[in-house]
């Protein structure tokens, strides 16, 4: 079974597409938590971090290369941004298939507060 950024690399579904190779593809989240919410996703299904392979490798650093490039372009990788990957439930991910947010454009705060 397909998952949902399968069927947007598919073009299934619709997507505000801001990157593209041949190896990635990163677009906008439709929930945004920050003024500047990018996914950036492999065009290979990784259900996880913990699925990774050795021959993955080149889909792992497009995505880095991806990163970069998007921050550049969005004018934020001199002010900073966070770039976060969830895995499994206690991880918060949600949609099966390995991804990285970007998020940027204003002060991002802290990552967890201590109870």
């Amino acid at each position: 079974m397909s998952t949902l950024f399968t069927k947007i690399i598919n073009r299934e579904i619709p997507a505000n597409i801001v990157y593209e190779t041949e190896k990635v593809i990163a677009f906008k989240d439709i929930n945004p938590v920050a003024p500047i919410h990018i996914l950036v996703v492999p065009k290979k299904e990784i259900p996880t971090l913990n699925d990774i392979k050795d021959e993955d490798a080149e889909y792992i650093m497009e995505m880095y290369k991806a990163i970069r490039v998007i921050t550049k372009d969005l004018k934020i990788a001199e002010d900073g941004y966070r770039v976060i990957t969830n895995c499994n439930t206690n991880g918060g991910q949600e949609v099966y298939h390995l991804h990285f947010h970007i998020l940027g454009g204003e002060k991002i705060g802290l990552m967890r507060i201590k109870k």
